[in-house]
């Protein structure tokens, strides 16, 4: 937590158990996403001890709260992080993860956070693990020239939009059109 972030990603989730569920499977899904798949069983471990922690023994009838569970990529490390909304109960660190790597702390919002650093393999930090390249930022958007013109519907033959209608209107669970 005390390097500069290189990657971040973060998910809201209601405190209730399926939130361990939801957790695991956004940390499956991030770490492919990073290429850092050998982090995976740890990360995972990592990430139920905490939500456990949060949740407790929440019920599916107790009024719902909510989390942000955050993966966030800095140093030589991988911090596994969760804000909770409730100012109380306190939370703690579960037994299993306890040491200098992990901790609570009350944020100036006065939510709390719970945090547990995992670390990076070994000979990699931060700034070596490839990123994922995500798609067009809406400013390159706003920037790129207007798609090109479709043709004109007197250009395509009679034949072809039969067929692309047919196949618009076709039910779900008819069989695929021949071509």
């Amino acid at each position: 937590m005390r390097d500069q972030t290189v990657q971040v990603d973060d998910l809201k989730l209601v405190a209730l158990p399926s939130a361990v569920n939801c957790a695991d499977l956004f940390v499956r899904f991030t770490l492919t996403e990073w290429r850092v798949e050998s982090m995976v069983a740890e990360v995972r471990r990592t990430a139920e001890a905490l939500v456990r922690m949060v949740v407790g023994d929440a019920k599916p009838t107790s009024t719902p709260t909510m989390l942000l569970f955050r993966l966030r990529l800095s140093g030589s490390a991988l911090a596994v992080e969760i804000e909770d909304d409730r100012t109380s109960p306190s939370l703690r660190v579960p037994r299993s993860l306890d040491g200098p790597n992990a901790g609570v702390q009350l944020l100036s919002t006065g939510k709390q956070l719970l945090w547990c650093e995992v670390p990076l393999p070994k000979g990699m930090d931060a700034t070596v693990v490839p990123l994922p390249r995500r798609g067009t930022t809406r400013a390159a958007a706003a920037a790129a020239p207007p798609p090109a013109q479709i043709a004109s519907a007197d250009d395509l033959s009679p034949d072809v939009m039969d067929r692309i209608l047919k196949g618009l209107r076709r039910d779900h669970g008819d069989p695929p059109m021949r071509i």
